[in-house]
């Protein structure tokens, strides 16, 4: 389940696994797009490239949604993003670290959207 790759792995982009795993992560969905359509070579910043751009798209979509509903919304979208807040932080930290870490549902979806791509 946790793939480790060396540090020193370079991508097609010319830059550490690790580093470029983290920036995958930097801003939200944004970058993860941005690294999907990129990255030619390396699965472990593919994989987590793609789990920004589902975490982050689905967070984004769904906060932008429940805003509109008075009070309640607002409150559950807030929390929606300090979750998302969250999970960016565990992201970057575990992508840096050289860990091919899950997370809970949306981890194993970007691994079966990767094998059909």
């Amino acid at each position: 389940m946790v793939e480790a790759p060396s540090k020193a792995n370079k991508t097609s982009l010319g830059m550490d696994e690790n580093v470029e795993g983290l920036l995958a992560y930097l801003l939200w969905w944004v970058t993860g797009i941005i690294f999907l359509l990129l990255e030619k070579d390396s699965d472990f910043v593919r994989f987590h490239a793609m789990q920004s751009t589902i975490t982050f798209l689905g967070i984004t979509v769904l906060a932008w949604i429940l805003k509109i509903i008075p009070v309640v919304g607002g409150v559950l979208a807030n929390l929606l993003v300090l979750l998302g807040i969250i999970l960016w932080i565990i992201g970057m930290v575990k992508a840096y670290q050289g860990e091919r870490y899950k997370f809970p549902i949306v981890g194993d979806l970007a691994e079966q959207w990767l094998e059909k791509v």
